[in-house]
């Protein structure tokens, strides 16, 4: 499978970077590029790309705006965000409005190739504890609107407990030692309940879980 890549940033040279870094490897391809939010949309509408990798900060229509869109349009193209700072309040906005991730623009290659795999593979590539710390910071200083905790009503105990131990910062290995689990039965229940309520991935999950209350900012 070649994984086709939407690049969106200002920046000619970032651009020109990204694109010398992922066409190297034989499974993935970067298949357009955008300079700002209104041709990201555009684009990402033409070209049908696995993943985005999305700038943020750009002029008019910016970064999360643009995430929203594509994302809403096409619950299958992934975006990836790109940010100068690990703690940009952006990101937290494009987390939000359905980004997979995000990604410091100083990632050395490898990893930023590696993060384009797993995002196309359905997977969340931001940390879960850098996750957490971000929301922990932006949820405080500036929550969102709360969710009714009845939407996670679908959910058994034990799946609930694994959504909160996920919003904690968790890894599956490490849940599975919490709960005396195999790893196997919680990825099982992880994929539960990202299906049982529309969750794109982790990421979501962890929004999700800060911001119905089941888990609060230090805990």
């Amino acid at each position: 499978m070649t994984v086709s890549v939407l690049l969106v940033d200002d920046q000619e040279l970032m651009r020109m970077g990204l694109t010398m870094v992922l066409d190297a490897h034989d499974d993935i391809t970067v298949v357009g590029e955008a300079a700002d939010g209104a041709s990201a949309i555009a684009a990402a509408a033409r070209l049908q790309p696995d993943v985005v990798l999305m700038d943020v900060r750009m002029p008019g229509i910016d970064g999360v705006t643009a995430t929203e869109r594509i994302t809403s349009s096409n619950e299958s193209v992934r975006v990836l965000i790109m940010t100068t700072f690990d703690l940009d309040e952006h990101v937290l906005g494009a987390l939000r409005a359905g980004a997979s991730g995000f990604l410091l623009k100083d990632t050395p290659p490898e990893d930023l190739v590696s993060a384009v795999r797993s995002v196309a593979a359905g997977d969340a590539v931001v940390s879960p504890r850098v996750t957490r710390r971000l929301l922990s910071r932006f949820m405080t200083e500036d929550p969102a609107p709360p969710r009714d905790v009845e939407v996670l009503n679908s959910l058994t105990e034990r799946e609930r407990e694994v959504l909160g131990l996920i919003a904690t910062g968790m890894s599956n290995a490490e849940i599975a030692g919490s709960l005396f689990l195999s790893e196997a039965t919680v990825k099982t229940h992880v994929g539960r309940v990202l299906t049982k309520l529309h969750l794109r991935d982790r990421v979501q999950a962890v929004v999700l879980a800060y911001e119905t209350g089941l888990v609060t900012p230090g805990s």
